[in-house]
C-alpha cells in the first residue's frame, strides 16, 4: 500500500491512524500543500486525485480517496481489530460523532477554505484563525456533549477501545492547538486524547513524526 499524505493534514493523519491500528505497513509518499504553491496541484498528483487533496491510498492497483472513505475500506478488508461495533445504533452514534468533525468542522478551516477566506475577503491572519476557532468550538462542544450522553462511555468516545470517532478526534485537536483554541473547556475530550496517545498506533501517527515533518 502506498499511502499519498502530507505530515500536517488531519485527514492523512486519520488514515496513518487506521493503518497503524490494523498493524499494516504502507509505503509514504509526500505531498507538501505549500511548497512550490502546493504539490497537490500538479498535474501528476491531479492524475492520481482529481481533488488535488490528501490522503490518497493506492492499493492492489486502485486509487482511494476520502479519508473515511479509506478508513472504511480498511475496516471491511482487514476487519481486526474493528473500528466499528457490529450493533447497528452503535454504529450509527461513533459515525455521527466522526462525521461532526469530518463533515462539519474540519472542511470549513481547511487549507484550501481558510485561504480562499483570507484573500477574497481581504482578512488578516488573526480574523483567519478566528474562524477557525469559532467552528472548532462549536464542533467540540457538541461532540463532547455526545460522548457523555451516550451510554456506553469509556476511555475512548465510545466504549474502552478506539473507533473511528477517536480516529477523527485526535488530529482535530492538533488543528485546534495550531488555531489557537481553548481546549481546557473540553476536559471529557482531553481524557480521551490521553488514552488516544498512549497507544503506539496514535503516537507513532503524529505529524511530528512523519519522514516529512518539518
Amino acid at each position: 500500500m502506498k499511502l499519498y499524505t502530507f505530515f500536517r493534514s488531519s485527514a492523512s493523519y486519520r488514515v496513518r491512524i487506521a493503518l497503524n491500528l490494523k498493524g499494516l505497513s504502507y509505503e509514504q509518499a509526500p505531498i507538501h500543500l505549500r511548497r512550490g504553491g502546493g504539490e497537490q496541484l500538479t498535474a501528476a498528483y491531479r492524475a492520481i486525485n482529481p481533488q488535488a487533496l490528501v490522503p490518497a491510498l493506492e492499493d492492489d492497483g486502485r486509487i482511494l480517496t476520502q479519508s473515511l472513505a479509506i478508513v472504511e475500506y480498511l475496516e471491511d478488508k482487514y476487519p481486526n481489530p474493528p473500528l466499528l461495533p457490529k450493533d447497528p445504533a452503535d454504529k450509527a452514534i461513533i459515525r455521527g460523532m466522526a462525521l461532526v468533525i469530518a463533515c462539519e468542522v474540519h472542511p470549513i478551516q481547511n487549507l484550501r477554505v481558510l485561504n480562499y477566506v483570507k484573500a477574497t475577503f481581504n482578512q488578516t491572519d488573526e480574523q483567519v484563525n478566528q474562524w477557525a476557532q469559532h467552528w472548532i468550538d462549536l464542533g467540540l462542544a457538541a461532540l463532547q456533549e455526545m460522548i457523555v450522553a451516550q451510554p456506553k462511555r469509556g476511555k475512548f468516545c465510545f466504549g474502552d477501545a478506539p473507533t473511528l470517532a477517536d480516529i477523527c478526534l485526535i488530529p482535530q485537536l492538533g488543528n485546534a492547538r495550531r488555531y489557537g483554541c481553548d481546549l481546557s473547556k473540553y476536559p471529557t475530550i482531553l481524557e480521551i486524547e490521553k488514552h488516544c496517545n498512549a497507544l503506539p498506533a496514535f503516537a507513532n501517527a503524529a505529524p511530528e513524526k512523519q519522514p516529512d515533518a518539518e
